[in-house]
């Protein structure tokens, strides 16, 4: 058996690990990076996760009046893996054109704490290290519902963006941001599109005004939606699943090409044996880590999705900063650190949110101010109309006392780039009233802040 050492080994080739290779392969530090797959060189994003269903969800807007759906719909499947498949080939020479990093394709498992063995058939290596970085992702969870998991119609969202066939009806099992992201993709190239969600409504960690918003856009548009439904059963005919349901205590059912299971994903840790190496986890199964990113071995850190924090890129790329400072800096930088940390739900147009809720808000005690307004009726937002889409609300939740912003969730067009505005002005301690004086350049979206924080009421 081969064997290698290295001053750091990074298990998972995602943001956060890849970042830090890089960064101590360019110091001389001996690395080695071990990714299960080529074809998941560069991590969860490009490969299977935020680029290629963006990628989609912009074709989907951009279909040609009178083009087919199911051709259009496999063209940009394939100009989508054409660009991923460029992603991955450029982040895989981000690190084998630094000659003290060295990229391992196979399985890897914990021997100890100090050693690792990858896998890839019947070759194998031992791998030893002097710190560790556990980065291998999240992947999608199927809920146990009889009949689904042997489904041969049931999918997960990585199956849908590398199939060329588009659906002729879809049901979607969950209402939170995967499934309204992939219900809204698949509903603008031409679906039959249906919603089961559990819950009374959609999209639960939002307020109820911005989910009923977001919820009567994506009506419009033609998607059905099931809320209070508890799935049942997944049945498949020669051709189709049925799919059982009940609400209220009644009996339906729908039929469907595709099923997919929109209802979470779960660190990925099963095959690296922790315990080998004394790292614990959580209940929820991410590993533990502490403020600073260290598991119960202080040489060996978990970033990324399979962390259980945040399952965003950019909070990936944020673990490799506080473990980059660990390794090479002051040692100061810690999670604690994360303010107003912004996320978007991208539909059309997008939802996007950061800081607290107007509930969350009251729940905690805070003097609450609101100000918020339709998108149709902002007349500092004439960018809406020339982009033809004025659909959606800006809500910002304000402290009566300070004024400052607790939290904004924007459900409109250009929304993914006018969070980050609000998030840097909740970060540095900007009031509502700096941004509702401020200037903006015109014609933009972001000049509607000067309307919408007009509108504040206690």
């Amino acid at each position: 058996m081969n064997g290698l050492h290295a001053d750091l080994l990074v298990v998972g080739f995602g943001k956060g690990g890849k970042t830090l290779a890089a960064a101590l392969g360019r110091r001389g530090r001996r690395v080695v990076m071990v990714e299960q797959s080529d074809q998941m060189y560069g991590g969860t994003c490009i490969n299977i996760g935020c680029v290629p269903t963006k990628a989609l969800i912009h074709r989907a807007s951009a279909r040609p009046q009178g083009a087919d759906a199911s051709s259009w719909y496999a063209d940009s499947v394939a100009w989508t893996a054409s660009l991923t498949a460029t992603l991955r080939r450029n982040n895989f020479r981000m690190l084998d054109t630094l000659d003290s990093v060295t990229v391992v394709t196979g399985t890897a498992a914990f021997l100890d704490e100090k050693r690792v063995e990858v896998t890839a058939g019947s070759d194998r290596m031992e791998i030893t290290a002097d710190t560790i970085v556990i980065n291998t992702g999240a992947q999608t969870v199927v809920p146990d519902i009889p009949g689904l998991r042997n489904s041969r119609h049931l999918v997960t969202g990585t199956d849908l963006i590398g199939s060329p066939d588009l659906p002729r009806r879809a049901v979607v099992i969950g209402a939170g941001y995967q499934g309204i992201e992939f219900a809204a993709m698949l509903r603008r190239y031409g679906a039959d599109v249906t919603v089961l969600e559990g819950a009374e409504r959609i999209l639960r960690a939002e307020d109820d005004d911005v989910a009923r918003a977001a919820e009567q856009i994506l009506r419009e548009e033609g998607v059905t939606f099931r809320t209070g439904a508890r799935v049942t059963g997944v049945t498949d005919t020669a051709d189709t699943a049925i799919v059982s349901y009940e609400v209220d205590g009644e009996a339906a059912t729908i039929e469907a090409d595709a099923v997919l299971a929109a209802t979470g994903r779960a660190p990925r840790t099963a095959e690296l044996r922790l315990e080998a190496a004394g790292v614990r986890t959580t209940e929820r199964g991410a590993v533990e880590v502490d403020e600073h990113l260290r598991t119960s071995r202080p040489h060996i850190f978990a970033v990324g999705d399979v962390n259980g924090g945040p399952q965003f890129t950019y909070i990936s790329l944020d673990d490799y900063r506080i473990v980059a400072d660990q390794l090479l800096g002051e040692g100061k930088r810690s999670t604690a650190d994360r303010v107003a940390v912004p996320y978007t739900l991208f539909m059309t147009p997008p939802l996007a949110r950061v800081g607290m809720t107007e509930r969350q808000a009251r729940a905690a005690g805070r003097p609450v101010r609101v100000a918020s307004q339709a998108i149709a009726a902002i007349a500092a937002m004439p960018r809406a109309r020339i982009l033809d889409d004025v659909r959606g609300l800006m809500k910002f939740v304000i402290d009566a006392e300070t004024d400052q912003i607790l939290g904004a969730a924007l459900l409109s067009v250009d929304a993914q780039e006018l969070i980050n505005t609000v998030a840097l002005a909740m970060r540095t301690g900007a009031t509502a009233s700096s941004l509702r004086d401020a200037i903006w350049t015109h014609p933009s979206s972001t000049e509607a802040f000067n309307e919408v924080l007009a509108t504040v009421v206690g």
